[in-house]
């Protein structure tokens, strides 16, 4: 571990998932950053990106969890200041064995990965501590 309709709209345009009506990627508020509907589009997107060289940070959240709803506005900034890395959300009420599967055990969890391995792993809403592991991440 370490020391992450009808006329098209901003996201369409900007988000090559969505633009191209890819039904595995679900954009939410962000084109910066991707969320999945299902266990199998998740493990489809993983088995292309796990072993880059290219950092993927991971954010364990919950509808229900307070402190993940004032980090998610940061996790979203910080996914278009540093774009050097990819940028996940996984609902853990949605992808529950996606959660179990990176051992989250609290909510908010930022779990970073880079060629295959996991490199750094962040729990809590501590946006000082956020900003400055994501931007070491998108550095290295």
């Amino acid at each position: 571990m370490g020391s992450l309709f009808s006329s098209p709209s901003a996201t369409e345009a900007e988000n090559p998932d969505v633009k191209a009506g890819n039904p595995d990627v679900k954009a939410r508020s962000s084109d910066h950053v991707k969320a999945f509907d299902s266990a199998e589009s998740w493990q489809s997107y993983w088995k292309e990106i796990k072993d880059s060289p290219k950092p993927v940070v991971i954010f364990f959240t919950a509808s229900w969890c307070g402190p993940c709803k004032f980090i998610t506005p940061l996790f979203h900034e910080m996914a278009a200041k540093y774009p050097n890395a990819d940028y996940v959300k996984i609902d853990v009420e949605e992808l529950s064995g996606v959660a179990e599967g990176y051992e989250v055990g609290a909510m908010p969890t930022f779990v970073a990965w880079k060629e295959g391995k996991e490199v750094e792993r962040f729990v809590g809403a501590n946006k000082v501590e956020l900003e400055k592991k994501i931007k070491q991440l998108s550095q290295s």
